[in-house]
């Protein structure tokens, strides 16, 4: 029984573009879809021959064949009719619902991926974070390739579209009613062949290289903050667009100050007589010493707030304090006649007034009434 005419079979003129023959498959193979016609041979013989029709003439090498020889010129067999193509019945919505919402093929083609993403550990004094700072990255990637301008193929040549999936990047495998779809095993999903791959990529279109970055730090960055940098990850395949590169920014302890937020803390060590009697001290700030006036009485473990002496933050014009945390040094190495003052001096404050030592003198006393509640 002699095949009918392809362009009759798809209603088409033989001068009918791409985008007219594959409006006419859709409309013929909706129509006449085994899953809309259930049991009808007629309609499944129809679908069979109408993605026979499309599939040989979507193929630019077996079309020319088939308008110069007709059927004798293609050789189904290959791939262009029957069920042993890269298309099934589940291929049809995936050309149209594709259209529809954006995805799918484009013009036959897979979308060549995006390079990816890559990240650079950067550390960070505080000084370096809080005042922000330029720093040389040297980052080893994936570039294009410069000699094959990423296409992958040799100077001069270019690659060809894979005649198992024709382009898809795809195949589908079906099984009764259930079709799956996986990488095409003859262009491993890139839809194109390469004949003759660049000498220096080997075909993949891109090569390992070094490159540096000057990369501006803001001031005010913390652990934790991550900063991107649009296209300079690695280089996608075969032209498709590069991906990102982010620095992800830690600071390292700082043997003086604390950092909280936009907030500093330090602990500034100060004598005994200096908390008892008053005075000044010289604290560290990140801009340079200042003078911190301690009054007279000040007990250990107070906290004093230096306003707009911390970290200006990052993602606003907010400055931070300097919280300083005094705690009163307990001399060592005495020499006698000094552990002999300090007698002196303990047993005229821990006389009969109880005045110089309120805190000690509550302290003892809750203590003396737990044991007494206790053993009552």
């Amino acid at each position: 029984m002699s095949k009918r005419d392809y362009y009759e079979v798809l209603g088409v003129g033989r001068d009918a573009s791409e985008r007219e023959i594959k409006k006419a498959y859709k409309r013929l193979a909706m129509k006449y879809h085994p899953d809309r016609n259930p049991g009808d041979k007629a309609a499944e013989a129809s679908f069979k021959e109408v993605k026979e029709a499309y599939e040989i003439l979507t193929d630019e090498d077996k079309k020319a064949a088939y308008d110069q020889f007709g059927h004798a010129g293609v050789d189904p067999n290959r791939g262009g009719g029957g069920f042993g193509g890269g298309a099934d019945f589940g291929d049809i919505f995936g050309d149209v619902f594709g259209d529809i919402f954006g995805g799918g093929r484009r013009g036959g083609h897979r979308q060549a991926a995006r390079g990816s993403d890559l990240r650079y550990n950067l550390e960070l004094s505080l000084e370096e974070a809080v005042r922000g700072i330029t720093r040389e990255l040297r980052i080893p990637t994936l570039v294009s390739c410069d000699l094959c301008d990423g296409s992958g193929a040799k100077k001069g040549t270019s690659a060809t579209t894979c005649g198992t999936c024709h382009g898809a990047g795809q195949v589908q495998m079906r099984q009764g009613f259930f079709a799956v779809q996986q990488p095409c095993p003859t262009c491993h999903g890139r839809g194109k062949i390469i004949k003759e791959p660049c000498s220096k990529c080997h075909g993949d279109g891109r090569i390992e290289k070094s490159k540096t970055l000057s990369v501006k730090i803001p001031a005010g960055v913390d652990t934790g903050d991550r900063i991107r940098l649009a296209g300079e990850g690695e280089a996608g395949e075969f032209g498709a667009p590069a991906g990102d590169l982010y620095v992800q920014v830690t600071v390292r302890e700082h043997p003086i100050f604390v950092r909280d937020g936009n907030n500093l803390y330090c602990e500034v060590p100060i004598s005994f007589a200096k908390a008892a009697l008053g005075g000044e001290v010289e604290v560290p700030t990140l801009d340079g010493k200042v003078n911190l006036k301690i009054p007279a009485e000040t007990q250990t473990g107070r906290m004093f707030r230096m306003r707009g002496k911390g970290v200006k933050s990052v993602r606003s014009h907010a400055v931070g304090d300097l919280l300083c945390k005094v705690v009163m040094e307990t001399p060592v190495n005495l020499s006698e006649r000094q552990k002999e003052l300090l007698r002196e001096f303990e047993t005229s404050v821990t006389g009969a007034s109880k005045k110089h030592s309120p805190k000690a003198e509550g302290f003892f006393d809750g203590v003396k009434k737990f044991f007494q509640d206790l053993n009552s």
